[in-house]
């Protein structure tokens, strides 16, 4: 079975390899806000697709909307993910 946060992890990664070729040298990218329906159940050992589209930019700001789908085309999750872009070291430097 599928758990949400399994999901979400994935939903996230997405959005960080859609960003990534964007990013400014020394920048990265922080997940700031999420929305996330898991809206079908996924068997064990199934495959599912995560897909991330850029629906917004302003700046630093970014947001994706994702889904989830899993070989058959079943709608498994969908949500929007915002994410910061940042120095990373002065963003690493404050923890």
């Amino acid at each position: 079975m599928l758990g949400t946060p399994r999901l979400l992890a994935w939903c996230e990664a997405a959005t960080c390899a859609a960003i990534d070729p964007t990013l400014p040298a020394g920048s990265t990218s922080v997940g700031t806000r999420v929305e996330l329906e898991h809206l079908a159940a996924s068997k064990v050992g199934q495959e599912v697709e995560v897909t991330a589209s850029a629906t917004y930019v302003d700046g630093r700001l970014h947001r994706f909307t994702v889904a989830a789908r899993n070989i058959g085309g079943k709608v498994v999750g969908t949500g929007e993910i915002t994410r910061l872009v940042v120095d990373g070291e002065r963003f690493l430097g404050r923890l």
